[in-house]
């Protein structure tokens, strides 16, 4: 289990790591620069509003069909024709809630137009995590990281087609950004869809009243977990758009998506590490094996990278963003060089919060989103109309610590987890290490790309000197025939 687990993890990696960056660093930044700020800003408002209502388009189906399949695999063929039924009639149910609650909140035309369009996005993307759900259940972790990065491929082209290919002739806009991705996500959804279909065998759609009941049933505390951390991790831009006057509003909350971006870059490759880790510990712990060993080994790697790339990225933040940004630049590094530091307990929860939700543990985990998602509201509301963006960076920093340190207690105690001085000393000695390189390479004047590139070596060496992980050991997993 420990080699499937780390191949699986390795290829989602090297596969993302490839696409990825330069989907959201060399695109998506371009199109912000191209459209500028505001423009962004406004669409990245009603992003994260729609993203708020997202959980109504899976009510925690995906999670629960990743857990499920894992365990489960014969369900597959049963369950896949019920489903995408479901999902279909959350669609509907989706475009009430979010049409609805705009119309309460006072969106104009031209905003509506925008929300129907990133509705459309919403909902292929959902569609498409799903159907990856059922190969990641499966245990087919090359196909479902090929489907991983297949949008990303197909956006990449259709939008530098459009940036640079002198195809558009009344300039680009923030609506051939939005096509861009509706056509991405289609031509991704359907090949999923003929690969299970070929797979299953499947002839058509099925409405089975007491199956959807069932798996509707079972999904509820995925849905209410789902809806409760997009809320909190989605909240910021909305309410910086909402309670700061009319252009500053639109404004600061581009200039937090600018340095939201980068951080979102970052996560997407730790939250890789999740898609192989939620079917393999719901395995486990259906078998009554110990996770404690392979939970130490992936939260060191992901502790150590995260904490790393958090400290090296913030002490080099005018260097980062003024090399993808034109606009707003001293502002939004001071946004980064705080947002960033999120990193360290997104990349926790992914651990912990995975192996509770693979355990069951969801009525812990909705306690936990919900403190999370009060603690956001309540700092966003004290530190906004003095601080800004930057204000909404110190609370989504609260808010994400809330979480983690709540989540990592949980599961010790749940699962009894050892945690030595001495591995927590080596914890603490290799963030001081990485603090000191990175503060000892800006004091001899080096640039911002060579502290970089020496803190990450630096890094590494230390990670392995303090033998918080060993070579010789994951070669051998990765070598072993371990089904």
């Amino acid at each position: 289990m420990r080699k499937k687990l780390l191949s699986g993890i390795l290829f989602f990696l090297v596969l993302n790591l490839v696409v990825k960056p330069f989907w959201i660093l060399g695109i998506d930044v371009q199109v912000q620069n191209r459209v500028g700020a505001a423009e962004y800003g406004l669409y990245f408002a009603i992003l994260s509003f729609a993203y708020m209502f997202n959980i109504l388009l899976d009510l925690g189906v995906t999670n629960f069909n990743s857990r499920n399949i894992a365990q489960h695999s014969h369900l597959l063929k049963k369950h896949l024709p019920v489903i995408l039924n479901i999902k279909l009639a959350m669609f509907v149910l989706f475009l009430v809630a979010t049409f609805g609650v705009g119309l309460i909140i006072g969106y104009n035309s031209r905003q509506f137009v925008l929300l129907a369009w990133v509705s459309l996005i919403q909902f292929l993307n959902s569609l498409v995590l799903y159907l990856r759900s059922n190969f990641s259940g499966l245990f087919l972790f090359k196909t479902d990281s090929l489907l991983s990065v297949m949008d990303k491929v197909l956006m990449i082209i259709f939008c530098a087609i459009m940036l640079w290919g002198g195809v558009l002739k009344d300039g680009f806009h923030i609506e051939h950004f939005i096509y861009a991705q509706v056509l991405a996500y289609a031509i991704t959804a359907a090949t999923a869809l003929i690969i299970l279909i070929h797979k299953t065998g499947m002839r058509r759609l099925r409405w089975d009243m007491p199956v959807s009941w069932m798996i509707i049933k079972k999904s509820l505390p995925f849905a209410l977990l789902a809806l409760l951390m997009s809320f909190y991790s989605r909240l910021d831009p909305v309410m910086l758009e909402r309670m700061l006057p009319e252009g500053t509003g639109a404004t600061q909350s581009g200039i937090y998506a600018g340095a939201f971006r980068l951080l979102d870059a970052i996560v997407m490759i730790v939250y890789l590490v999740s898609v192989p880790l939620l079917p393999v510990y719901s395995k486990m712990t259906k078998d009554g094996e110990d996770v404690s060993q392979i939970t130490k080994l992936v939260f060191t790697l992901v502790f150590c990278a995260s904490s790393a790339m958090a400290i090296t990225l913030s002490f080099t933040a005018d260097g980062v963003i003024a090399l993808f940004y034109d606009n707003n630049t001293a502002e939004m590094t001071q946004v980064f060089k705080i947002l960033i530091f999120c990193l360290i307990p997104i990349s926790s929860i992914y651990v912990f919060g995975t192996l509770l939700t693979a355990n069951g543990n969801l009525k812990l985990l909705n306690i936990i989103a919900l403190a999370s998602l009060i603690t956001n509201f309540a700092v966003n509301m004290l530190v906004i109309p003095r601080l800004m963006a930057h204000g909404s960076a110190f609370a989504a920093l609260a808010t994400q610590m809330v979480s983690a340190v709540a989540q990592i207690v949980i599961a010790i105690r749940i699962f009894h987890l050892h945690i030595s001085a001495r591995y927590l000393l080596q914890m603490l000695g290799f963030f001081a290490v990485v603090v000191l390189a990175n503060f000892g390479g800006l004091s001899l004047g080096l640039p911002w790309w060579a502290v970089v590139i020496g803190a990450g070596i630096i890094s590494i060496a230390v990670m392995f000197g303090l033998r918080l992980a060993s070579l010789k050991e994951l070669v051998a997993i990765l070598r072993s025939k371990e089904e």
